[in-house]
């Protein structure tokens, strides 16, 4: 965990997945917990709201996407209470919050998480190596013949620019690169779903808790699995954090604890995604 003030020099510190966090709460007095951002994160952070809901009726959670990039802006500007990430904050967006709110902001591992390789069901073409995975999107190979498939045009599909899965597959698995400019953009991770569901030829990615009318290719010959995930053996994984302004206390605190205990872990394998640890 890393936060700074305006009167206390920089402190650093380091946060496990086995210590669990606190939030930032508003100080609006109100019962009420607002989480926005990941589109990744947008069924899992619905449950948990829900479920939180069930064991403390006296709160109100409500959650929304429209993406990191989003979450992060309405956390800076004071909004919410949470932000729901897919990726790790940005330098400039902890400057910012720092800025505003004299800190750096708090981060908390909530959920691990693939990014999946998306095809139809009818595409023969079932594992595909990191490298060849990142020349389809950025645009070197365009055909799946090049891959081992029918002789047909890749169909690239892509998160939008906002999307901390977008950022995040750029950056780990394109390398930096640009993605391919003949990519269609969607909104989200279900829409790229059901994209690729109508189309043969495409290909697109996301989580693994998506898709599952639609095939997810093995990686360098690792499947997307729980086990594989949990013990890194498939090679795209990442965690999904919540983020706050700074340290809280009260019910957002309380509601976080709740996400990260056994109960809230449990939500997390329920929709489809990997726990921070084991659980029955």
């Amino acid at each position: 965990m890393i936060k700074i003030t305006k009167k206390i020099p920089l402190i650093l510190s380091v946060v496990s997945i086995s210590v669990w966090g606190c939030a930032s709460p508003r100080t609006n007095g109100s019962s009420t917990i607002r989480l926005m951002g990941s589109d990744t994160m947008i069924n899992l952070a619905h449950r948990w709201a829900e479920e939180y809901m069930k064991v403390r009726p006296g709160v109100s959670v409500y959650s929304d996407g429209g993406g990191t990039a989003t979450g992060i802006e309405a956390l800076i500007k004071g909004e919410i209470d949470i932000c729901t990430a897919s990726r790790p904050l940005r330098a400039e967006e902890a400057r910012r919050l720092a800025e505003r709110h004299g800190y750096l902001g708090v981060s908390f591992l909530v959920a691990k998480d693939a990014l999946s390789i998306y095809v139809h069901t009818e595409n023969t073409v079932r594992n595909l190596s990191l490298a060849q995975v990142r020349d389809i999107f950025t645009g070197k190979i365009t055909n799946w013949k090049t891959v081992g498939g029918a002789d047909a045009e890749i169909v690239l599909f892509n998160r939008a620019p906002n999307s901390g899965t977008h950022f995040y597959f750029q950056e780990h698995v394109l390398e930096g690169q640009p993605y391919s400019p003949a990519a269609r953009t969607m909104t989200g991770t279900q829409a790229i779903v059901n994209a690729i569901a109508e189309n043969p030829g495409a290909i697109g990615y996301g989580g693994i808790a998506y898709g599952k009318e639609i095939a997810h290719c093995r990686v360098d010959g690792v499947a997307p699995t729980e086990e594989n995930v949990r013990n890194d053996y498939y090679p795209i994984n990442r965690y999904l954090y919540f983020y706050t302004i700074k340290e809280p206390n009260g019910m957002v605190k309380a509601f976080i604890d709740w996400v990260l205990s056994r109960d809230g872990q449990r939500e997390v394998k329920k929709i489809g995604y990997v726990p921070l640890r084991e659980v029955n």
